[in-house]
């Protein structure tokens, strides 16, 4: 590898030809609108229909009030860029959002941030701080006591794991 390409190696200590992203994103104007069981019901729909649709799996994830937090990975060799994906899964939640709960569009930022997990012990600690979100923002006292997360993808990957 030529010296000036020297930074690209990092790239070799991604942990699967398959990586995991942890994707975060938030509301437009960071509106508190998130934390009901009728939003976390629409995302685990729009997740669930995106690995059909879409060819992603979702696996653990967090609502906050105003931004979510979720682990994605392709499922299948015809799966749809990560874009695309995140994309077409912010769409579809806020038009369910609008139909259903009445929430004006938009939702979303037109932005999100992703990352690409580089190992095994990146995807735990990422996971833990997840995890623990709800308890750093003051919102319980224990991160079991937060309603609005899951696993919907049922990964088997937890945080302490």
């Amino acid at each position: 590898m030529a010296e000036s390409n020297k930074h690209l190696r990092r790239l070799d200590r991604v942990f699967s030809r398959n990586p995991i992203f942890f994707i975060t994103t938030t509301t437009a104007g960071r509106k508190p609108v998130l934390n009901s069981a009728e939003i976390q019901g629409i995302f685990e729909e729009v997740w669930n229909n995106g690995l059909s649709l879409y060819g992603w799996s979702v696996g653990p994830y967090v609502i906050m009030p105003n931004h979510v937090h979720f682990f994605c990975r392709r499922a299948t060799e015809e799966s749809v860029d990560l874009a695309t994906f995140v994309g077409k899964w912010k769409e579809w939640t806020s038009k369910f959002a609008h139909r259903r709960l009445d929430l004006e569009p938009p939702l979303w930022q037109a932005e999100f941030f992703d990352h690409v997990l580089r190992s095994e012990e990146s995807l735990r600690e990422k996971i833990a701080y997840v995890i623990e979100n709800p308890v750093r923002a003051g919102l319980v006292d224990a991160a079991e006591n937060w309603t609005f997360s899951g696993n919907p993808g049922n990964w088997g990957v937890r945080a302490g794991d």
